[in-house]
């Protein structure tokens, strides 16, 4: 299922949302201008790799707590291909302009860094020991789709599916997409650790998307919003 627009009006400019998109194209053209060698290591400098935050909290000095600590946030602005890439935006501009309008502009980029770092050390979690790098917007993003889950249930998704374009609440759309990534991620979890190979960050996404939809109403509903807005009842 592809989801093409909502139907939940938003009452502010979502610059932030718009901002993040607009990072992420521009570092993903710039890493496409490297050269093979240039790219990894500039993937081994600014991904997380579990195995260097195992060999740090092993007392290992080859680290850098700086700059093993930076890679979870650097992380974030990376993205291993085009199509990984234009799907997290995506998904961004959907889903975040909504969720940036409840919160307001300046929270609204806190929760997406927290619910990054979250789901990056869920990921991290389930296999602290791997050497593959961890990159992409996704574990942000899936905390962006939990707020809005909380917050517009029952916003409807115009969604492609199969040959089929139709009008889908949003809850069976995100929680398609949650029960979809948790089943995938507990099924690939022993293939991915018994052959030590890289793949989709299902656990980032269980872990943003879960961090997402428990911490919105923690951060709040920002001040001088309409009152037509979803969240006044």
């Amino acid at each position: 299922m592809l989801p093409l627009r909502d139907d939940q009006p938003r009452y502010s400019t979502p610059w932030i949302t718009r901002f993040l998109i607009v990072m992420n194209l521009l570092i993903y053209l710039f890493e496409s201008t490297l050269d093979r060698r240039s790219l990894e290591a500039l993937i081994r400098q600014f991904a997380v790799v579990p195995s260097h935050l195992a060999a740090l909290l092993a007392g290992s000095p080859r680290y850098a707590p700086s700059a093993v600590v930076l890679s979870f946030f650097t992380s974030l602005f990376l993205h291993g291909s085009w199509m990984h890439v234009i799907g997290n935006i995506w998904f961004l501009y959907i889903f975040g302009d909504n969720v940036e309008d409840y919160l307001g502009h300046f929270k609204y980029l806190v929760f997406y860094l927290l619910c990054g770092l979250i789901a990056m050390s869920t990921q991290v979690a389930v296999d602290i020991h791997s050497n593959i790098p961890a990159l992409g917007a996704s574990g942000a993003i899936a905390g962006v789709l939990g707020a809005y889950f909380i917050l517009y249930p029952r916003a409807r998704v115009l969604t492609w599916f199969f040959i089929f374009v139709m009008w889908i609440p949003a809850w069976i759309i995100l929680g398609y997409w949650f029960a979809l990534n948790f089943l995938s991620g507990t099924a690939m979890v022993l293939t991915v650790q018994a052959h030590n190979m890289g793949g989709i960050a299902f656990w980032a996404h269980v872990g943003g998307f879960v961090s997402g939809a428990l911490l919105v109403h923690a951060f709040g509903e920002r001040r001088l919003r309409s009152p037509y807005a979803a969240g006044w009842r």
